[in-house]
């Protein structure tokens, strides 16, 4: 079966992080189907993820979920292209009905959805309770291939040679030299976690400057601009704001750069796991939120998780805001980042 198997898609129509915890997929499939060319279906923000990436041959775009017309597209494309096999790591009705209605020969998707019948190799397996990590659940899904989850999954993040000038230019700009030392405070999550607060980022910011003379970058994305500049008018010294302005790849190519990643749980700390950049992260005491299941898949991380027993709204409780978030101590942040600086030098 496998010599007959020319087409896969990865259907990928999630957020950022999402797509970056399914690129370990990729070489697996790549390895057990060599004579495969490999497709990959994402929203348009997150194409650039994975166009790059050396095990994809393809990458078809989900435009809008609510338009007919796109649906009828989508269809359309995935019917010519004649898939032997597709995978939804993440479970949605009507991306599965399409792939049913193109006639995949092999569906791979959850056993645990009331239309995982639209599938024909189902993975029972809930994911609600954070039992392990989500890029493991993504490897999960190929058992039903025949493929078993490696000791070591693969990221791979590519980046053009255009995104490095654009990041040279950038750092040039910002009156950081070549191989300077800089960390990156990331304070948003695109509305995807409970996030610590603009003046905790503001006082670690100050704390690295001054203490330890340290450049300091901070870095959101379009509709952060607010709250970086929130983070920035809040700390001593000289940070440089870059919100709004970059592309998710020349992200990842200052992300890879940075000696520090600090953020909340989103999606370029995800991207700065993949590209090998230690990761300060913060996390709510909710479980679906937890770090189990979506912390920075690396082994240089430093992960804080609010308490809630300590919280004044919480009071032990389910967490209701990010009030739980000011549990998280800067002065124990700031000392992981030192110890992270202290190994590279």
């Amino acid at each position: 079966m496998t010599n007959d198997v020319k087409n896969i898609l990865l259907v990928r129509i999630d957020r950022i992080g999402d797509v970056i915890l399914s690129l370990p997929m990729l070489p697996l499939l790549k390895r057990r189907y060599p004579n495969a060319a490999i497709s990959v279906l994402v929203r348009p923000y997150t194409r650039e993820l994975v166009e790059h990436h050396s095990c994809v041959d393809e990458v078809l775009t989900y435009e809008h979920e609510d338009s007919l017309h796109s649906l009828r597209s989508v269809l359309h494309e995935i019917r010519k292209r004649r898939f032997d096999i597709a995978i939804i790591p993440y479970p949605r009705f009507r991306p599965a009905l399409l792939l049913f209605l193109a006639g995949v020969p092999v569906r791979v998707g959850s056993g645990y959805r009331w239309y995982s019948l639209l599938f024909n190799r189902r993975v029972f397996e809930h994911r609600k309770d954070a039992k392990r990590h989500e890029a493991e659940y993504n490897l999960n899904l190929l058992r039903p291939l025949g493929i078993e989850e490696p000791k070591e999954p693969q990221f791979e993040f590519s980046v053009s040679s255009g995104a490095k000038s654009a990041i040279d230019a950038l750092l040039l700009e910002k009156s950081i030299p070549p191989g300077g030392k800089f960390v990156i405070l990331h304070p948003g999550s695109g509305g995807s976690a409970r996030e610590w607060s603009a003046e905790s980022f503001s006082r670690l910011g100050s704390q690295l400057q001054e203490r330890m003379g340290v450049s300091v970058v901070v870095t959101g994305g379009k509709g952060e601009e607010g709250l970086v500049q929130k983070v920035v008018a809040g700390m001593a010294g000289t940070p440089a704001a870059i919100a709004g302005r970059l592309s998710l790849t020349e992200l990842g190519e200052l992300i890879r750069r940075a000696k520090v990643f600090v953020s909340n749980s989103t999606g370029p700390m995800h991207i700065a796991a993949a590209v090998g950049t230690p990761v300060v992260a913060f996390f709510p005491p909710i479980i679906q939120c937890s770090p189990v299941r979506w912390g920075p898949y690396t082994r240089k991380k430093k992960v804080f998780t609010a308490d809630n027993n300590s919280c004044r709204l919480c009071k032990g409780g389910a967490c209701r805001s990010n009030v739980c978030m000011d549990q998280i101590d800067v002065d124990r942040v700031y000392v992981a980042i030192i110890n992270f600086l202290d190994e590279k030098e």
